[in-house]
């Protein structure tokens, strides 16, 4: 362990403030560290790993297309990434395109794009304005962290692109817009602002209205798509027909992905937008297998059994330790908890990787649990029975 902290010290810029544990394996919810040291994971890589570490079909895919072909470009047809196209729009419901990219960010790049590009085409006046939610979280270029809706993360790099307004909160949306306004992109429940799942009336209420005024709506799925809330997109959950919607996360399960989808087919031609890696043969596997994973999960009832399961457990220990905690929060396996302080919290999370088991912090105060959606029973106790112990020795 000492030789990897030197050379990451040495060689990797400090941009992380990194736990003192390597990983060096994993199955399922489990991982076991360089000292041989057991954990079960709460957190799947930030909502990545949703089929778990090392999963046996996942692996076998890629392996299989890895002695095929890896990487050709986007200049060619590529049948992994239009069968993976097919299962997404399918899964989803909605008549849709799909673009893919490597990340959560470039989908989000990609969305604004769209958004800007349909702004110009319609109507004579140009629009390009695009309103985003305080306490929102879009990415890290230089666009994206604009896009997203807290000041601490705009600190050092402007100047940032022009035409991003935030909304203190979704009532307030509609008296933002104006002639310049082409979109309003939001996430459905805000991860890295704290687990907080917006009111559903407020948001189908919202959609019609920009449905009126030709303003569309872009829904951030990086971290609640793929199945995390319960459906194959927390935009079903909320019963609405976005106009732009990003993905990435657990898409792959753990190989980088990222797409936006729209309903606006003819918005880009050749030329219009672009990704060297993007949807290639190894990446558009994964997303392949995955969908398939998750759906199977999904039509014979283990998914929501084991939501179920998960948020009664959560619910106990909320319940044990209200000394602790304010309130409990989030949808399907995007949950948390507030904490009383943040001190309070970072001990949480030291002291449950001491019991061995891997749990997030968002925002200021919420302790954040984004488990792989195949967690078992027996994974999901043996995490809150440790869990329990850290809680009960801070």
């Amino acid at each position: 362990m000492s030789s990897i902290k030197e050379l990451d010290t040495s060689y990797v810029l400090p941009t992380y403030a990194r736990a003192d544990v390597e990983f060096v394996s994993g199955d399922n919810a489990r991982l076991e560290d360089a000292n041989g040291k057991k954990y079960i994971d709460f957190t799947s890589g930030i909502a990545v790993c949703s089929v778990g570490h090392a999963n046996k079909r996942l692996s076998d895919a890629l392996c299989e297309q890895l002695h095929k072909i890896t990487h050709i470009s986007n200049l060619y047809y590529m049948a992994p990434q239009a069968r993976a196209a097919e299962k997404i729009v399918k899964a989803s419901g909605y008549d849709m395109k799909c673009f893919f990219g490597n990340s959560g960010a470039e989908a989000n790049e990609g969305a604004i794009k769209i958004a800007r590009k349909y702004g110009e085409k319609d109507g004579e006046v140009k629009r390009y304005k695009i309103i985003t939610l305080e306490h929102s979280f879009h990415g890290r270029t230089i666009t994206t962290v604009k896009a997203t809706g807290q000041e601490a993360m705009h600190n050092y790099f402007g100047p940032f692109p022009d035409g991003f307004v935030y909304a203190q909160n979704i009532e307030q949306i509609p008296s933002l817009i104006d002639d310049h306004t082409c979109a309003v992109m939001i996430e459905l429940v805000q991860g890295e602002g704290g687990v907080q799942p917006l009111d559903k009336k407020a948001v189908q209420d919202l959609a019609l209205y920009l449905k009126s005024k030709n303003v569309l709506l872009i829904i951030d799925e990086v971290q609640t798509g793929v199945y995390r809330t319960g459906e194959f997109l927390a935009s079903n959950l909320f019963e609405i027909e976005p106009d732009v919607i990003t993905l990435a996360k657990g898409l792959g399960g753990g190989v980088p992905i990222g797409v936006v989808m729209t309903s606006k087919k003819d918005v880009f031609s050749a030329g219009d937008h672009g990704s060297t890696f993007g949807g290639n043969y190894l990446s558009a596997t994964a997303a392949c297998e995955v969908v398939d994973i998750l759906e199977e999960m999904y039509n014979a009832g283990t998914l929501k059994e084991n939501i179920n399961y998960f948020d009664a457990q959560l619910q106990k220990l909320y319940e044990a330790h209200q000394g602790i905690f304010t309130s409990k929060v989030g949808i399907g396996m995007m949950c948390g908890l507030r904490v009383k302080d943040a001190a309070t919290l970072a001990s949480i999370i030291t002291k449950a990787r001491e019991e061995g088991v891997m749990v997030l912090k968002a925002g200021r105060d919420t302790l954040r649990l984004l488990p792989a959606l195949t967690i078992t029973k027996e994974e999901i106790d043996e995490g809150f029975t440790s869990l329990n112990r850290a809680l009960s020795s801070l």
